[in-house]
């Protein structure tokens, strides 16, 4: 009989890191753009507060939803939305998070609709808590996410939630907001569950961003303190959820968990505090200044890059008008131009063989370097 674990894939960008560090350590100069993980360390005052928490002893178990101070202050940061700190949870990142909300919602043999290319650990999940991912093709004609239409048209019996991410991982596609109510009421009126994942809204570029906890209470919301707020090994993130499913999530906190890194949650408390917002900015905005250059520069190369990524630091990049596919090219850009990328295999099935996934976590410099790098790949005699 086979195990839950046996459907689990691998996580083939961890793969990629593998063997770039192993040409790292061969004396190879590799630029890394296949990590999703800011290059920007946490911040000293985030450090310190950690510090502080191990001086004072807070290293103790604590309530399995959270500090009360933490919850409170990440309920505050959906201002001006009137959240209630009783509907969040903290957990051991958003990976945390998701299994709380899959392991609350997921019944054996239950489908979750998702955008395919997408972050393949979302499938992993509803796949190990006994759900059946079903990976709705998601191209630039539909912004690369699930739209209102596709739900409805794709809703069967099985059908129990649909999950998405805005901005989304690895296209950095947001979905509009008239589209996600709409997605919202659809889900809705079908009785069904809606997940959204707002991991990287801190990093939207082209305009403010917008929880979807402004409009809507019967949702649930992930969120993570590792991309924005730097803070990716730390492992602290949280679920928002509504409010008459906070006992049985508090069962499943204390039971998968037992409660999150005590100093991680003082360390988070302080990344909350006003006067970071302004270095978190600026962060957001070296972030922009990259995806910038890196887009017409991947175009120049003969990339296909048909829609500006709105946020996140990702742009997913055709490779068919190149020749190869794409676990070819990140295959010998690693090999012969010490440029590591994620082939769009990690993200789905939907013309995943004729993708790549460039992440611009890396500085200006770096990247203006892979660019060259890949440039005079291009222009090599064998190419």
């Amino acid at each position: 009989m086979r195990s839950r674990v046996d459907s689990i894939r691998s996580f083939r960008v961890m793969d990629v890191l593998e063997r770039a560090l192993a040409r790292e350590a061969a004396g190879h100069s590799v630029i890394h753009l296949e990590i999703g993980e800011p290059d920007f360390a946490t911040p000293d005052e985030v450090i310190a507060a950690g510090i502080s928490a191990l001086r004072a002893d807070h290293t103790r178990y604590v309530q399995a939803l959270g500090i009360p101070a933490l919850r409170e202050a990440i309920a505050a940061s959906y201002a001006p939305a009137d959240l209630d700190p009783e509907r969040v949870a903290v957990a051991p990142g958003s990976s945390g998070a998701l299994q709380l909300v899959m392991g609350l919602l997921l019944r054996e043999g239950d489908e979750v609709l998702l955008a395919d290319p997408g972050y393949p650990c979302n499938a992993n999940f509803v796949r190990l808590y006994g759900g059946v991912p079903r990976l709705l093709p998601s191209g630039p004609d539909s912004g690369y996410q699930l739209t209102a239409q596709r739900v409805a048209d794709a809703w069967g019996p099985k059908t129990r939630v649909v999950m998405v991410a805005t901005p989304a991982n690895p296209t950095g596609a947001l979905i509009a907001p008239e589209e996600l109510e709409a997605i919202a009421d659809t889900v809705a009126a079908r009785g069904g569950y809606l997940i959204v994942d707002e991991i990287y809204q801190g990093l939207v570029y082209d305009r403010a961003p917008l929880s979807m906890l402004a409009s809507r209470d019967e949702v649930f919301v992930v969120n993570s303190f590792s991309k924005y707020h730097g803070m990716t090994g730390w492992r602290i993130g949280w679920l928002v959820m509504p409010h008459q499913y906070r006992e049985a999530i508090t069962r499943l906190a204390q039971n998968l968990f037992i409660s999150t890194s005590t100093p991680a949650q003082f360390a988070a408390l302080r990344a909350l505090g006003p006067d970071l917002r302004v270095e978190f900015e600026r962060r957001r905005k070296v972030f922009h200044q990259r995806r910038d250059f890196l887009v017409p520069a991947l175009r120049g190369l003969g990339f296909g890059v048909p829609l500006l990524p709105a946020g996140a630091f990702y742009v997913y990049a055709d490779v068919s008008g190149l020749g190869y596919t794409g676990e070819q090219l990140a295959h010998e850009l690693l090999e012969e131009a010490d440029v590591a990328i994620t082939p769009g295999a990690d993200f789905g099935s939907y013309r995943a063989a004729e993708h790549v996934r460039f992440s611009y976590a890396a500085s200006l410099e770096a990247l203006s370097e892979a660019v060259a790098r890949m440039g005079r790949f291009f222009a090599g005699p064998a190419h």
